[in-house]
């Protein structure tokens, strides 16, 4: 016997209140670690720990949901002290748009990696398979985010702000600093990969968060179909 439609409705609706807290929950992760990294730093070393509720985010909850917390990110960094004394002078258009696209278009590249590898998973019959292409999805994900995010930052150093004076006369410094913070971030984000793919795992099967695994096996049992892609389509 199929679900009734109010059942459908009031699941829906639970889903999507989820998704909704899930991801406030994830965007005030993201403005108070970033407001911590503007402000909290060793020597002129940033630690960004902002990026990985960014990745959760667009593991969980689509590349949209990934490339709003990284707008979210980079409208933090625009109010960092090193961004308004340095580079907003300069420049403020520039420095605005570099700061908004460097994270949001890495938040949205993560959402889109790993639902590709989402997608084969799906289709792959084999569960081993299953299990490590989402493995690899998590963790290409999580490290792909701090590798975009740097390469836009020097990209568009580069074209926007090679007229700054410390750009030519401590190249050398500036790209250390630049270096330091990227390992740190990519060694940030490839220790916490692993972990990611266990917590992922469990938020998104026993808490029916992002793929809502038993909600789709749940309809699946009742081959109710048609409503299981009209219901996927409207969260």
């Amino acid at each position: 016997m199929g679900l009734k439609r109010k059942e459908i409705y009031i699941m829906k609706n639970s889903l999507l209140i989820k998704k909704l807290v899930g991801l406030a929950t994830l965007t005030a992760l993201v403005v108070a670690l970033q407001f911590l990294s503007n402000y909290v730093k060793f020597g002129e070393v940033e630690i960004t720990l902002a990026l990985i509720p960014i990745v959760v985010g667009a593991i969980l909850y689509g590349p949209l949901a990934g490339g709003f917390l990284g707008l979210v990110m980079g409208a933090i960094v625009i109010t960092a002290p090193g961004t308004q004394g340095l580079f907003m002078p300069v420049n403020p258009a520039a420095t605005i748009i570099l700061c908004l696209l460097k994270t949001g278009i890495a938040g949205l590249v993560a959402g889109l990696v790993f639902n590709l590898f989402s997608f084969i998973a799906r289709k792959n019959e084999n569960k081993k398979t299953k299990i490590t292409l989402f493995g690899v999805g998590v963790v290409l994900a999580t490290l792909l985010v701090p590798v975009i995010n740097t390469g836009l930052f020097m990209v568009g150093a580069v074209l926007f702000f090679n007229s700054l004076p410390y750009f030519a006369d401590f190249a050398v410094t500036w790209a250390t600093v630049v270096t330091v913070n990227f390992a740190i971030e990519f060694t940030v984000s490839a220790v916490a990969s692993p972990a990611l793919v266990v917590l992922i795992k469990v938020l998104a099967r026993n808490y029916n968060l992002g793929f809502a695994h038993n909600f789709d096996e749940f309809l699946e049992e009742e081959e109710n179909s048609v409503l299981e892609e009209e219901i996927i389509a409207s969260i």
